[in-house]
């Protein structure tokens, strides 16, 4: 239900209405922008007015009913008639601007309606809590005597366990890296196992990790390159790129993160930042359509992308874990 404020912006004096689009574009951004866009195109209008006017008044020197008071009221009649022209379905200025600002409005398609998995308010996200395990109890004595048992450092914190710089088995990695997927998705929307699908493709399981000088990690698991926009270190690598269905070896820059987990946020990120991908969100929920509408909008130049990534998802090594996670509570 749209706020009587913005309603009430149909008379040019109130502004109220006006500053009432602030509060709505937090929860409705469709209809925000569209309403934003009306604005202006009444402002644009008003603007015809004034020109048109002035173009007449040379007409009306001498007129002792062209005073500074009727030239007044004047003003007013015209900022009220170019509301009104904009309201309905006005000169399609409105439209036109909806039509070219949605791309560029962060959870929204183009035609101006929410992507899939977007969270508008506090009340979108899952605050359910699962039933507790009956094995609590003994998992938390057992996690109490892990941590006893872990080495302290000088300043009381304890050592963190070095990440893997590569995979041993399919199995390995996937029981890695899926919970981190699983957390990412649940803001993103994308399906967890697609994540570590990709990943696989990009990364043979693991064994086929980018690395600097002197075999210095990067943990970029999906290939992001470093480009112009990336503000962060890089590693330059030969790479295999399909050129008119050719493959052919290239040099290129990529990202380095500082871990597997920032490697997925950045990914999500990436997407989500870029135009040509919003048509690929719209189907996060669906993997099959997501991987398809990934390869159309040019993120490999691999004309099997794909089709690799759905054979990934569904070999026994990715299925087996993430049923063993399900049925686990995870």
């Amino acid at each position: 239900m749209q706020d009587y404020r913005i309603q009430q912006a149909n008379v040019y004096t109130d502004f109220e209405g006006l500053n009432a689009l602030k509060t709505q574009a937090r929860t409705d951004k469709e209809s925000a922008l569209r309403e934003v866009a009306r604005q202006f195109e009444s402002l644009f209008l008003a603007e015809m007015l004034k020109s048109m006017r002035k173009a007449g008044d040379v007409m009306a020197e001498g007129n002792y009913l062209n005073t500074n008071e009727s030239q007044a009221y004047r003003d007013m009649f015209d900022n009220q008639i170019s509301l009104s022209m904009s309201g309905n379905q006005g000169t399609g200025l409105a439209d036109a601007l909806v039509r070219q600002l949605s791309p560029k409005v962060p959870g929204m398609r183009s035609d101006g309606s929410p992507l899939a998995g977007q969270k508008a308010t506090l009340a979108d996200y899952d605050r359910s809590v699962p039933p507790l395990s009956p094995r609590l109890p003994a998992e938390v004595k057992s996690v109490q005597q892990l941590a006893e048992a872990l080495p302290v450092m000088a300043d009381g914190s304890e050592d963190d366990a070095p990440l893997l710089a590569r995979f041993d088995s399919p199995e390995q990695f996937v029981q890695t890296l899926l919970p981190m997927a699983q957390r990412i998705a649940k803001d993103s929307g994308i399906n967890p196992r697609f994540m570590v699908a990709q990943a696989a493709l990009e990364t043979g399981w693991g064994k086929h990790m980018i690395e600097g000088e002197s075999d210095s990690p990067s943990y970029n698991l999906f290939g992001i390159k470093a480009d112009q926009r990336w503000q962060g270190d890089s590693v330059s690598i030969t790479t295999t790129e399909f050129r008119e269905g050719v493959p052919m070896k290239e040099q290129a820059e990529f990202r380095v993160y500082a871990d597997y987990e920032a490697s997925m946020r950045d990914y999500v990120d990436f997407l989500e930042s870029n135009p040509r991908y919003r048509d690929v969100l719209a189907v996060a929920d669906k993997p099959a359509q997501f991987a398809e509408k990934l390869q159309q909008a040019g993120y490999a130049t691999d004309p099997n992308y794909a089709e690799k990534i759905r054979s990934i998802m569904n070999r026994d090594s990715l299925m087996t874990v993430s049923m063993g996670r399900a049925e686990a509570g995870e």
